[in-house]
């Protein structure tokens, strides 16, 4: 590597370079001067002065050099007391700059961007903490709400042992229901861990999109039908895209679930598919609330909901759309999400063609 040298060091050289023959020829330019006019006056002093011309510029020499010297060997140290009490101020969290002399701007700017990167980077750290605070809240939410049922409706079978068979049998099937999301949410949750520790792997192949899409639909027809949502393909029969077919219908059906419990009921779901290129792109649009800029990105992380399905218990675990993300990450494709004029769509792009 190319060794660089450092700013500071030159610009002192230069400076020194040129202040001492300026400082040299400033007295040469004097002496003239000086010896013209102690010629022309009159008295002992002047006389004497005249006389010893060459010892005062001697001394003029000694005195300003030594000036001049003393000054410019202060300088490098004057400069690390700058540097040191600078990076003093490199750990402190807030945003003042950090300033030095004119010759240590190349240094003060590495240092700012030093401090700005430590800034970033105790952001990126606290907003961590921050997540991982609110995945933790959501999850202990989100398991103790069936828990508590399961746990209420065995209690209650347990105190009331002779209660009528058809309440007994309403009970147990609200608690195994109950039981069987709570397994789900368990098991989302150790999957997407594993898709986040790159410990899934893909068994590779070329999928016909048409019939996976047309199959899926078919097996989601009740879940659409809840809120009275009908599901519209719209694409060519032919296009084919590299990937699992298992875990892209994992993708698929995680999005036509989400689209059936965010759309307004009784519309149309629709489902379509263009080549672009080299590659596929698959489209859901559904017609709804829209969701605002700021949480479109949210949407696929882990355990996020929006806040209406929150509060009124739309949705699953919160896990469906972060799985389906880190799917599609793991085929080199991309998901995007957007809303506008009542209308949410989910994009996805996938590598196309034959293997």
């Amino acid at each position: 590597m190319k060794k660089q040298s450092f700013p500071a060091r030159e610009k002192l050289r230069i400076r020194l370079l040129a202040i001492v023959p300026a400082y040299t020829a400033a007295g040469l330019a004097v002496m003239p001067l000086l010896e013209y006019i102690l010629s022309r006056s009159a008295g002992r002093i002047s006389e004497w002065l005249y006389l010893r011309l060459d010892v005062l510029y001697f001394f003029y020499l000694v005195i300003g050099l030594s000036v001049i010297f003393y000054h410019y060997w202060r300088k490098p140290w004057d400069y690390l007391d700058e540097v040191i009490n600078a990076a003093q101020t490199v750990y402190e969290q807030n945003n003042a700059a950090i300033e030095l002399s004119e010759p240590l701007r190349e240094v003060e700017k590495q240092m700012n961007q030093i401090k700005m990167s430590i800034l970033l980077s105790n952001q990126a750290v606290k907003e961590a903490e921050d997540r991982k605070n609110e995945l933790v809240m959501y999850l202990a939410h989100d398991i103790r709400t069936p828990l508590t049922s399961v746990i209420g409706y065995l209690s209650l079978l347990e105190e009331e042992p002779d209660s009528p068979p058809e309440q007994r049998a309403k009970r147990v099937h609200i608690a195994l229901d109950k039981a069987y999301r709570l397994e789900t949410m368990i098991h989302e949750l150790f999957e997407i861990t594993r898709y986040n520790s790159q410990q899934i792997t893909l068994s590779r192949e070329t999928v016909d999109l048409c019939c996976l899409l047309v199959q899926l639909m078919d097996e989601l027809t009740p879940v659409l039908a809840a809120r009275g949502n009908t599901a519209v393909l719209r694409m060519d029969e032919d296009l084919t895209v590299q990937g699992d077919a298992e875990k892209l219908a994992r993708v698929f059906g995680n999005i036509l679930k989400n689209a059936a419990a965010y759309s307004d009921p009784q519309t149309k779901i629709t489902v379509s598919a263009r080549r672009a290129e080299q590659d596929v792109i698959i489209r859901f649009q559904n017609r709804g609330e829209d969701i605002p800029a700021e949480k479109l990105e949210a949407l696929f992380d882990k355990f996020y909901r929006l806040d209406q399905a929150r509060s009124t218990g739309t949705g699953g675990t919160g896990l469906g759309l972060a799985i389906a993300k880190e799917i599609v990450l793991l085929h080199g494709g991309s998901i995007q999400a957007s809303s506008e004029n009542h209308t949410v769509t989910f994009a996805i792009r996938l590598p196309g063609g034959e293997l």
